[in-house]
């Protein structure tokens, strides 16, 4: 089974990502990870998008947490989406705070941009960042596994 995390940066889906990893003994890639399957940056992408289409309906879990609206088109088509998102001071907080409290106008400028983004593209779990308690966001998703 893939699950797809994705969601703009500061948003919670490493933490999320972390947590169900752990539950279930998952394998868990991010962003550009799939340049581990090869050098050519065009021959990893599309030998990454067979290995999570051979696992999509197997007995492996493999967990791709996603912060780049291209990388979704590597997904297979049944693999369980997962949109995470926070309010924009939420996530320039947690920015800022990546950034030892500093948050620099071009970052500002490039969050406040990139904000809602994700927020129309198909799931089939939207998780709120902080609304509720992690082990409940766990659950949720397993639940669309089963």
């Amino acid at each position: 089974m893939i699950i797809a995390i994705f969601g703009e940066s500061c948003v919670g889906k490493s933490t999320i990502a972390d947590a169900l990893k752990e539950r279930l003994s998952a394998q868990a890639y991010s962003g550009k990870d799939y340049l581990r399957f090869d050098k050519n940056e065009a021959r990893a992408i599309e030998t990454f998008k067979t290995y999570l289409a051979e696992n999509a309906a197997g007995d492996r879990t493999i967990i791709y947490v996603i912060s780049e609206k291209a990388q979704l088109a590597l997904l297979p088509a049944d693999c369980v989406r997962v949109l995470v998102t926070a309010e924009l001071d939420a996530i320039k907080a947690r920015f800022a705070k990546r950034m030892g409290g500093n948050l620099p106008a071009p970052v500002k400028a490039m969050l406040e941009k990139k904000h809602g983004t994700f927020d129309q593209e198909p799931h089939d779990v939207h998780i709120v960042s902080g609304d509720r308690p992690i082990e409940d966001v766990c659950a949720e998703i397993v639940a669309r596994l089963i």
